[in-house]
């Protein structure tokens, strides 16, 4: 045995709506596309539509990429908001949990 877990996942039709989640990502900028990711910017574009919060983000300081920190309970509008940034972003998207999560899952899984 791997050791790796084989258990089954449920999928995003299956987390209760009062259930917020934190969501992680990372964009870095396709090529030639900074003059329109940096309009889309100041136009407003990157503020979050209804149903998710930013907690925020951080700027690459060589104009790479960055980071940002959102909030939602619905990981459709979470799609469609990375959607909406296709054209000028490549973004990759990670639900996250905090360590008073992780740590009584541990201590009930591998003991205190």
């Amino acid at each position: 045995m791997s050791g790796c877990y084989t258990g089954s996942r449920l999928s995003a039709s299956h987390i209760p709506k009062e259930n917020i989640m934190k969501f992680i990502s990372s964009y870095s900028l396709r090529a030639g596309c900074l003059p329109d990711a940096a309009e889309r910017f100041l136009k407003g574009e990157a503020a979050p539509p209804e149903g998710i919060k930013l907690l925020g983000r951080w700027h690459k300081c060589d104009l790479s990429g960055g980071f940002s920190l959102w909030e939602s309970d619905d990981p459709a509008a979470m799609y469609a908001f990375a959607l909406s940034w296709a054209e000028v972003l490549e973004m990759s998207m990670h639900p996250v949990v905090e360590d008073a999560v992780v740590g009584p899952a541990l201590a009930g899984r591998y003991g205190s």
